[in-house]
């Protein structure tokens, strides 16, 4: 292949690049994949103001003050699920993980301190918090010899978000946070990097039909998120009967540098900037039933994210050129319903809590056909959720073994252990794919008929010490 050739090469999989890095965010809700916890999944991640165990790290950093001493909870998730794609003409194929979930799977770890109950009296009314998740983690897989193989057979980004976060209590009613997030790649997850694999269509000037071709990259920013917790309406014995919340997440700006290859050699080095655009979220939670044996609570959250910041991205290779690629993505909104009932004290499982969740949430796509990628098919999405929680206290015996009170000696001893489970089943609406403009594939060859479904387990840890 001749220089020439290769920068024509290099121009055109630059296109590509571009928009195949933006459609990977739509599949996760734009850089979330909503499901931190398994305690908020069971509601369909409708938790931001309930925010009451270390997920809220994640999910409301003010609500950190709600927690006593030292929590730690940490867990995964298993997705799994398919797509299958028709046209009139092409046959019918099927884009799946490449197993039964996704691996690695998204993982989720905590851990909030209450400042002043380990001994910071001066800091009395501060909570500190840490988390690393994993929001991406999967690989999509479709065959190599499929209708659209020349837009993409293989992608994969596992992202990690590592977010240290500070919250303070102002007063019993009002609880603000602040913290930061830490996007980068680790080598031991995964790929390690951003990764998207097609086979060449052959049209000039681009390698012989059927070459392997890939485009990998990886690359870290910093972004920031404030929130805030309310309780205008507490009951008898100082528990929260409302809250409401509202959490803001800034836009940040992911560099990404990688190769385009051919066969396993390089065509060129590329450099492009993904936008994770800035997320508006308020919540309100109601508890009919709150007392010291029972809490019901009822929660309403909407979650506002701004696409309009995906409209345009610039690509710069190595041979100095820059080229442009149009989105058109449109902002969206997500709306998320999710209930919790607590046993708090059964006569059968005493120092036991028992929870039962259930939730709904109405997510939309920010993709228009022009830039859909079968890669990650996203559409107007539905998820039902259900879940179960069960916290064991210091006193009471697990499973008959031990008492989770009394597991070791010292500062360190815990207080009570936890398991949380959910269920998850994301519907996604038929779409239809007209007019498709991606700029290396066989013309034509991405339009058509997607249906989606996933579905996912969760599991989460939690240890109050």
């Amino acid at each position: 292949m001749t220089a020439k050739t290769l920068t024509q090469s290099a121009t055109i999989l630059g296109l590509w690049l571009i928009s195949l890095v933006c459609i990977e965010s739509a599949f996760a809700g734009g850089f979330r994949i909503y499901d931190q916890s398994a305690s908020a999944t069971g509601q369909s991640a409708a938790f931001a103001a309930q925010a009451d165990d270390p997920s809220s790290v994640y999910y409301n950093p003010a609500g950190m003050t709600q927690l006593r001493g030292t929590q730690v909870l940490f867990g995964t998730l298993f997705i799994g699920g398919h797509t299958t794609f028709s046209s009139p003409f092409s046959p019918m194929t099927r884009g799946d993980f490449g197993s039964s979930a996704a691996f690695p799977p998204p993982s989720h770890f905590y851990a909030t301190v209450n400042l002043k109950d380990v001994g910071y009296d001066f800091a009395q009314s501060f909570s500190a918090g840490i988390a690393v998740l994993s929001p991406f983690g999967n690989t999509y897989r479709y065959p190599t010899s499929g209708p659209f193989s020349t837009a993409v057979t293989q992608s994969s980004l596992q992202l990690i978000d590592i977010k240290p976060t500070l919250a303070y209590k102002l007063n019993d009613q009002l609880s603000i946070g602040l913290g930061m997030d830490i996007y980068t790649f680790f080598n031991f997850w995964g790929e390690g990097q951003y990764e998207t694999h097609l086979r060449s269509s052959g049209g000039p000037p681009l390698p012989p039909t059927g070459t392997p071709l890939e485009v990998n990259g990886r690359g870290t920013t910093g972004g920031f998120n404030v929130s805030l917790l309310y309780t205008p309406f507490m009951s008898s014995n100082n528990k929260p009967l409302m809250n409401v919340a509202l959490i803001y997440r800034g836009q940040a700006e992911l560099p990404i540098k990688g190769q385009f290859l051919a066969n396993g050699a390089l065509l060129s080095d590329v450099r492009t900037t993904l936008v994770i655009p800035q997320v508006l979220t308020g919540g309100i939670a109601v508890w009919p039933v709150q007392d010291d044996r029972n809490s019901w609570k009822l929660e309403l959250n909407v979650d506002y994210t701004d696409w309009h910041s995906m409209r345009n991205t610039d690509l710069h290779l190595s041979n100095g050129l820059t080229i442009s690629f149009t989105q058109n993505w449109r902002s969206t909104y997500t709306m998320l319903f999710g209930t919790e009932y607590r046993w708090l004290d059964l006569q059968q499982l005493p120092n036991w809590e028992i929870a039962l969740r259930g939730g709904y949430w109405y997510s939309m796509t920010p993709v228009p056909n022009s830039s859909f990628n079968p890669q990650l098919p996203d559409a107007n999405n539905h998820s039902i959720s259900v879940g179960f929680g069960f916290l064991c206290k210091k006193n009471g015996h697990f499973l008959g073994l031990f008492e989770c009170g009394h597991l070791s000696s010292g500062r360190m001893n815990p207080q009570a252990l936890g398991l949380d489970l959910a269920y998850q089943a994301l519907l996604y609406e038929p779409r239809k794919v007209v007019g498709n403009l991606n700029p290396v594939a066989i013309p034509g060859s991405v339009n058509g008929d997607y249906r989606t479904l996933f579905h996912a387990g969760i599991i989460s840890f939690r240890v109050n010490f």
